[in-house]
């Protein structure tokens, strides 16, 4: 069974249109959401959850129509959209408590130990937390209730490289479970590259490209070569390309060049900066 189901979303605002997007994200599998800030990635994600409410298309969660309100699966998702929105007198030993009377899955013992492998304090209020310290807080409330699928929305804002490999490991170790899925959305998109099994790319509200990771990793790859070369080469296999001093590097479609040309290979946030560049 899918986990989720977006069929036709469309939301309209005055200057922006999310236009139509089609996913899905299977259960046991984690879909990275990669686009721009003002690409429509959280209006995708709040308009799914009918947090704002659609102008068109519809959305399953395990296999449940989302037309009205969703109470009844917030045991089963575990949801980060920005910093939590927690009342600063809080500490997180607090928010653990009030969790446990909120959750009927909650799980002290899980919330511990994620908040120890994030170096995560629980004894400091809400507001004496670094934005990346609340962001660690919202990931371990997340995942501390039974969720079956998290829907995070840039989650690792604010945190240093270190800390966004610890999340990442986690996302992925939640995700062994073969039931349990992930939506997250990010604009570091080489945090996606090492966890996601399928990317969808947005600009503008548009869904550019939405496939497994591993097949766009063989669809696409990288030239470098003569300038005579590239100019000789089916301009239908360029994506895109760029010009130096030592000759022509051009993201291309693997299926479209010579076989013995070499190709090496391309990474996603290389593979979506063309992809815009070229709209």
């Amino acid at each position: 069974m899918n986990a989720l189901e977006i069929r036709g979303l469309t939301k309209r605002y005055e200057g922006f249109s999310l236009d139509s997007v089609d996913l899905t994200l299977p259960e046991g599998c984690i879909l990275g959401l990669i686009g721009e800030n003002g690409a429509g990635k959280t209006t995708t994600i709040k308009a799914a959850l009918n947090i704002i409410p659609r102008d068109g298309g519809e959305v399953e969660i395990f296999g449940q129509k989302t037309d009205g309100d969703i109470a009844s699966l917030k045991e089963d998702i575990g949801i980060l959209l920005g910093e939590p929105g927690l009342s600063g007198c809080l500490t997180g030993n607090q928010v653990e408590k009030i969790m446990s009377g909120i959750f009927a899955r909650w799980d002290s013992a899980a919330f511990r130990s994620f908040a120890e492998k994030m170096d995560l304090p629980l004894n400091k209020q809400y507001k004496e937390l670094s934005q990346g310290n609340r962001m660690k807080l919202g990931i371990a409330v997340a995942m501390s209730h039974g969720a079956k699928m998290l829907i995070l929305d840039e989650p690792t804002n604010g945190l240093d490289p270190v800390a966004r490999d610890k999340v990442m490991s986690m996302l992925m170790d939640f995700t062994r479970e073969e039931k349990h899925s992930v939506l997250l959305s990010s604009h570091i998109v080489s945090d996606l590259e090492k966890v996601c099994d399928y990317i969808a790319f947005l600009h503008n509200g548009r869904l550019m490209v939405f496939e497994e990771k591993d097949a766009l990793m063989e669809e696409y790859g990288v030239l470098h070569c003569r300038k005579e070369d590239f100019e000789a080469l089916d301009p239908q296999a360029v994506i895109g390309s760029s010009d130096s001093i030592y000759g022509v590097s051009a993201v291309v479609k693997r299926s479209a060049v010579p076989e013995n040309w070499e190709l090496s290979p391309v990474n996603l946030e290389d593979l979506f900066v063309v992809m815009v560049k070229e709209v």
